[in-house]
């Protein structure tokens, strides 16, 4: 056997330790229309049945027929989507790893591991930089490569640990990355004008608000088919939501 010959699987392993070693840039990533992070909230504010209805409320918003039509006519490549968990700036969890979605059949699919997700996260202060942060990382670290990016947070409370929402808010703006708020509003009824000005940020940016946790499933349908199909709120000011300067709307019940 030539010498060039036994070389060969040495030569195998080289390209394999290469590869393995690379970051996730260097390596081919599939093209998607957007990449969503779903960002839900699981601090100390929300109890077992507040948790509930935002799963149900997410797992019922990928089955409603508006959703899944805005999923089919996001373009050709589809929708890559993920779910965290977030509470203080210690506990983030991957909930639901990337997802991709095209079909009815992959929004069910989607749906029933929503459905069939535990609480990772209990209790907690609420770090929304730190849920920003994370899902950047998540974005980043990810197998697609999104048209768009865009982080969705859902809360019911202010920050009060971790790093300065707006802050992080910027550094993602200045990635590309567009953040949205759905606010709930039951123990904080001015929370909207605090995601506006400290949590949104981006390209047509906005925040819708729920009363309370029985209307976050239709506030979640507003949401995610404004965020996939990318279109601006209708009918309300508000140009680019680059530090804050989004939009705000109350999801129709």
């Amino acid at each position: 056997m030539s010498r060039s010959l036994r070389r060969l699987p040495s030569l195998a392993l080289l390209l394999a330790t290469a590869c393995a070693v690379l970051p996730p840039a260097a390596l081919a990533l599939e093209p998607v229309d957007l990449e969503l992070v779903l960002a839900v909230d699981a601090s100390s504010s929300i109890n077992r049945s507040e948790f509930n209805q935002q799963m149900i409320g997410l797992a019922e918003a990928f089955r409603h027929p508006r959703v899944q039509q805005a999923i089919e006519a996001a373009g050709p490549f589809g929708v890559a989507v993920t779910l965290i968990q977030w509470a203080d700036n210690r506990h983030q969890e991957t909930s639901v790893a990337w997802t991709l979605v095209h079909t009815p059949a992959d929004c069910e699919a989607l749906a029933a591991a929503i459905d069939a997700t535990p609480r990772h996260v209990v209790g907690g202060g609420t770090a929304i930089g730190g849920a920003i942060a994370f899902s950047m990382l998540s974005l980043e670290n990810n197998q697609y490569q999104g048209a768009r990016q865009v982080i969705d947070v859902s809360g019911d409370g202010r920050a009060n640990q971790g790093e300065i929402p707006g802050q992080v808010r910027d550094r993602a703006v200045a990635a590309g990355i567009t953040d949205n708020g759905l606010a709930i509003l039951n123990e904080d009824p001015a929370l909207n004008v605090y995601y506006k000005n400290h949590v949104i940020g981006g390209h047509n940016a906005f925040v819708l608000t729920a009363p309370d946790y029985d209307a976050f499933r239709d506030a979640m349908i507003e949401k995610l088919v404004k965020e996939i199909s990318g279109a601006p709120v209708a009918g309300l000011p508000g140009g680019e939501g680059g530090r804050g300067e989004g939009q705000e709307q109350q999801a129709r019940r």
